[in-house]
């Protein structure tokens, strides 16, 4: 769904992590048979954005492939294993100009919510917040927007640092969606967090997802 210029919001999948403490590539594990990578993308796309991009480093050849058949940009980040901020960088450096907000996603967090992307993307265009971030009931989670006011700031992160002190210093500038649900949506660092992830995946229906 394309929007009108100077409207234009703009999605980042950081798949770029070596998963050492797991052991194996979290963003390349399957559910129902697809990529978790995949699944995230698919949210993405069923969301009114203008465009997909998906940073890769560690295992960037089975990422691009689990995700080949679908329209988005891949942005490899030579610098991965320094942290997560790089890659955050890296996407932002590779937006195009017309890019006026971005939101940012984790490649191994399938059960996002598509209404949750869309209601970011939709408080940005109508209110134009600098930062907007999802409010659970136990705290804030992905997903995040950022306004391009911010794009030069992004740029420059490194370590893994991420965005997290850009949110603190932005204080009540940034804006919060709420979002009926306890928690975030389970990422994967663990066997432990694996096993969970499987679990409440299989213990929802295909129509609740």
């Amino acid at each position: 769904m394309a929007s009108e210029s100077g409207s234009k919001v703009y999605l980042i999948v950081l798949a770029a992590g070596e998963s050492r403490r797991l052991g194996r590539p979290k963003q390349l594990l399957k559910l129902d048979g697809t990529e978790l990578v995949a699944h995230v993308v698919e949210r993405a796309q069923a969301s009114p954005i203008d465009g997909v991009m998906i940073v890769t480093g560690a295992h960037r050849a089975a990422v691009e492939s689990a995700i080949e058949d679908r329209d988005v940009t891949t942005v490899f980040n030579p610098v991965f294993a320094e942290g997560q901020g790089t890659s955050l960088a890296a996407g932002v450096r590779a937006l195009p100009d017309i890019a006026d907000a971005v939101i940012v996603l984790l490649g191994d967090m399938p059960a996002i919510s598509s209404d949750v992307i869309f209601a970011l993307a939709h408080l940005w265009r109508e209110h134009r917040p600098v930062a907007a971030i999802a409010r659970y009931r136990s705290g804030r989670g992905h997903p995040v927007l950022f306004d391009r006011e911010l794009f030069p700031e992004l740029q420059q992160l490194a370590g893994d640092e991420g965005a997290r002190k850009l949110l603190k210093r932005l204080g009540d500038r940034v804006v919060e969606i709420p979002v009926d649900a306890d928690e975030p949506p389970q990422d994967v660092d663990t066997e432990e967090d694996w096993e969970r992830l499987q679990r409440e995946w299989n213990a929802v229906g295909d129509d609740a997802r």
